[in-house]
């Protein structure tokens, strides 16, 4: 009997966290492994993405759904992450970009890569945070409402994340930078720094405040279309966006930087103009959610193989299993969602 309640125990402790370590496998899952940044070569990273992406995301989730605010608390939480990790933990955003594509420095200005910068700031925030949660949440949608952690939990998520960020800044800008890129170690100026630190501040601020933004939310609603152009829509996007860090990487070299920050700006107002109007009409459902994340996570994953052209390694063979992989699991939870 006392093995039998033992089970029964442990059961109900793995079904009570599962959704907490879902998210934080799917988050870096999704913004570095089915893309192709994180290749089969490089993987040994990857418990290092759960604690940071992962430990992140779920951290953020945590705190809207407890304090029970809304997407654009979310919204600056993201970001808070994301700047976090461009200008204190991997600093990718401050260093000059180990990439290069035709040997020249482009879009950098006031030790600031700043197309890049612009294009990390929505990336992250939609595949780390956003498209992660509201996956999960259709995984298991009757926990949609739960916290997914316990106080315990939330001190060990805080924990990981503080070792994964320490790790992640150590591996990338004192190992990798030097050893497999051969360039210089780079250290930010102080001032950016603070100026990095006095903004996530203020984020953070305008996200855990008083203030629930409703107001910005009574914009009429639009009726949405069918889920194929939603899904279409939302693989488009993807693409679109995936052009902004190649033109960050300085593949047209004489190509305006000021054209690519509108273009980037352009973008992330469409989303932010049109996605909060479907989704307020009472037609939206966990359909149309399924399709716009199922969308741009093909349309990520479809373009992502342009860095692969011209290869046929294991890196190559192990982002195609994953993708299959991925796609039929998508299409598995798709059944059940119409379902």
């Amino acid at each position: 009997m006392k093995i039998v309640n033992l089970m029964n125990q442990f059961k109900k402790l793995i079904d009570s966290i599962l959704p907490a370590v879902t998210l934080m496998l799917i988050a870096p899952l999704l913004a570095e492994v089915l893309p192709g940044a994180t290749r089969f070569s490089s993987l040994f990273v990857f418990p290092i993405e759960v604690c940071v992406w992962g430990g992140g995301a779920l951290l953020i989730r945590y705190a809207v759904r407890r304090r029970q605010l809304g997407w654009i608390n979310m919204l600056f939480l993201a970001l808070t992450l994301a700047l976090a990790e461009e200008c204190l933990i991997q600093q990718s955003s401050l260093a000059p970009l180990v990439i290069k594509l035709k040997g020249v420095e482009y879009a950098r200005a006031l030790g600031v890569n700043y197309v890049y910068l612009l294009w990390a700031l929505a990336y992250e925030t939609i595949f780390v945070v956003f498209m992660p949660v509201y996956l999960v949440e259709l995984i298991f949608p009757e926990k949609r409402n739960g916290l997914w952690i316990n106080k315990g939990g939330l001190i060990a998520v805080i924990i990981f994340f503080i070792i994964g960020s320490g790790l992640a800044w150590f591996t990338w800008t004192q190992i990798a930078r030097v050893k497999v890129f051969h360039v210089a170690a780079y250290n930010p100026p102080i001032l950016t720094v603070l100026i990095a630190i006095i903004v996530i501040g203020a984020l953070i601020y305008s996200a855990l405040g008083k203030y629930k933004y409703m107001l910005l939310l009574k914009s009429s609603a639009l009726i949405p279309p069918g889920k194929w152009i939603i899904g279409l829509a939302g693989a488009l996007w993807a693409v679109l966006w995936y052009g902004l860090v190649v033109l960050a990487f300085g593949i047209a070299p004489l190509f305006p930087p000021a054209i690519a920050v509108s273009a980037g700006i352009l973008l992330i107002l469409g989303i932010l103009l049109l996605l909060p109007r479907l989704a307020s009409n009472s037609a939206w459902n966990s359909n149309c959610q399924y399709a716009l994340i199922f969308g741009t996570m093909v349309g990520s994953m479809l373009i992502g193989f342009i860095g692969f052209w011209g290869t046929m390694n294991m890196d190559l063979y192990f982002k195609i299993f994953i993708n299959i992989v991925a796609a039929i699991l998508m299409i598995i939870l798709g059944f059940k969602i119409s379902k």
